[in-house]
């Protein structure tokens, strides 16, 4: 009896440590980004270490992403690092125009080159959104408008 409660408890430290295992060595890393913003600022995720991101692709003519502006507004001015990309479709000229009509604080990037789009898995609807840790990990991927107090409690444990 002893024996097969000794194997129990065993097999059950090994069960976690390769759980343990799994979690540490199977994260997604945010790639190697560089993103230009309309300002003409150049932004590398490597750079941003240190800190969390919060990345979203969002275009002017999806009516989530509007909506989420003031949520965004509020989480850069509490101090999330933000940065906006808009669609590769989306023309220069109206991102610059949103973006000086609803005063963005945070920076905002073209992809006119795809590149970024690629770069995060081929993102193809908006709001898409990426939350990056400290050292990297994409610890949240967000497909369509996000909750704020949901994100909010996953900030304040980063």
């Amino acid at each position: 009896m002893k024996i097969k409660a000794a194997l129990g408890v065993l097999s059950v430290i090994c069960l976690l440590g390769a759980i343990a295992w799994w979690l540490t060595y199977t994260k997604s890393f945010a790639p190697n980004a560089v993103f230009t913003t309309l300002t003409g600022e150049r932004l590398a995720i490597a750079e941003l270490k240190g800190k969390p991101v919060l990345i979203t692709f969002w275009a002017t003519d999806c009516p989530s992403c509007i909506e989420e502006i003031p949520n965004l507004i509020a989480l850069h001015q509490q101090g999330t690092q933000i940065i906006a990309v808009a669609m590769p479709y989306d023309p220069p000229s109206r991102v610059q125009a949103l973006a000086k009509e609803r005063q963005l604080p945070y920076p905002v990037a073209l992809d006119i080159d795809s590149s970024l789009v690629h770069a995060f898995g081929d993102v193809q609807l908006t709001p898409t959104m990426f939350l990056i840790d400290r050292q990297g990990a994409i610890i949240m991927h967000k497909i369509g408008p996000f909750d704020l107090a949901s994100l909010k409690t996953l900030l304040t444990r980063l």
